[in-house]
């Protein structure tokens, strides 16, 4: 996934908001980390497995 500011997402699967749950979540995560969150359909997890800044 790819963190972006809300204007950025264009329908991007891959993409997803600042503002969003999960990218809440996964900030200040490093790599090893599992990261949480609490959805309507239960708890989902995530394990951060690489972390890559692309210069724009």
């Amino acid at each position: 996934f790819r963190i972006v500011g809300y204007d950025e997402i264009f329908g991007r699967k891959d993409y997803i908001s600042i503002d969003s749950p999960m990218a809440r979540a996964l900030l200040k995560k490093e790599v090893g980390d599992l990261a949480v969150v609490n959805t309507p359909a239960g708890e989902a997890s995530w394990y951060v497995n690489a972390i890559e800044y692309v210069k724009p």
